[in-house]
């Protein structure tokens, strides 16, 4: 349970900073070498979220972070993966639909998740292999209080019409569009449109059925959502293996990706 509670403290402290930058007139915006978008909150978030994780026994893979060479997470048998703001398009666009991602992976596999999503106060996180779900609208409420008065999530029970894709209303990839126009053939289709982690989470709460991904992605896009989608009773899967997604490889941009309930 410290190992939750650390987690989500550091999601909720981490988030509390993001929304202090978003809520300001104006903030610097910077490219990294891959000309994606970096901000401050980017950089502060991640300094909030690691001084709780370094007091832990594990090691940290985060977006922020200089990587550690593979030659020495090999061996790491746990770690921890963050994206201390995932969506920061969406957060300069000032949509809402940015999350805190936390993730603890033992053997390639992310056994805890959680998500917060600082504009709504939402958290999702696991729990003994379930999905939980909570408003923090009281910003002292208590690790305790968020466990107890949390609600169990779980994926949809079947696949029924319209069968509820997540994927973008303006633009899809020729893969996305491919795997829509199979489901299309015998069902009704509806694309529903979401930012950052919030894809994995329309699953994992059951309103959503599938989310393709089938574009590029690093490990800290995904641990966390990916273990909360597990613990709801979904799956991730590599498309290149058919297998379930894995975590600390030595390349971590993620292959090509199905979720679905």
């Amino acid at each position: 349970m410290e190992t939750l509670n650390n987690a989500i403290t550091a999601a909720i402290k981490a988030g509390e900073r993001i929304m202090e930058i978003y809520q300001m007139e104006d903030f610097d915006i910077a490219l990294k070498s891959d000309d994606s978008p970096l901000t401050i909150a980017d950089n502060e978030a991640n300094d909030i979220i690691m001084t709780f994780l370094e007091k832990t026994a594990h090691p940290i893979i985060s977006e922020e972070n200089k990587q550690t060479e593979f030659s020495t997470r090999k061996d790491w048998g746990s770690c921890w993966v963050v994206d201390p703001l995932d969506g920061t398009k969406e957060f300069i666009k000032r949509n809402g639909e940015f999350t805190v991602n936390i993730a603890l992976v033992e053997n390639g596999v992310p056994v805890l998740g959680v998500i917060y999503v600082p504009v709504t106060k939402v958290l999702y996180f696991t729990k003994d292999k379930k999905s939980y779900k909570i408003t923090v609208a009281d910003p002292l409420m208590t690790f305790q209080d968020i466990v107890k008065q949390s609600k169990q999530i779980n994926v949809a029970s079947s696949i029924t019409e319209p069968v509820k894709i997540v994927g973008s209303r303006s633009h899809l990839n020729e893969d996305t569009e491919n795997f829509i126009n199979e489901i299309k053939k015998d069902k009704e289709v509806e694309i529903v449109s979401k930012g950052s982690s919030l894809k994995f989470c329309l699953v994992a709460e059951g309103t959503a059925h599938y989310y393709p991904r089938f574009a590029p992605t690093m490990e800290w896009d995904t641990a966390a959502g990916q273990a909360i989608c597990q613990a709801a009773g979904g799956k991730v899967i590599n498309q290149e293996t058919q297998k379930p997604l894995l975590y600390n490889r030595e390349n971590l941009l993620n292959p090509y990706f199905l979720v679905t309930i």
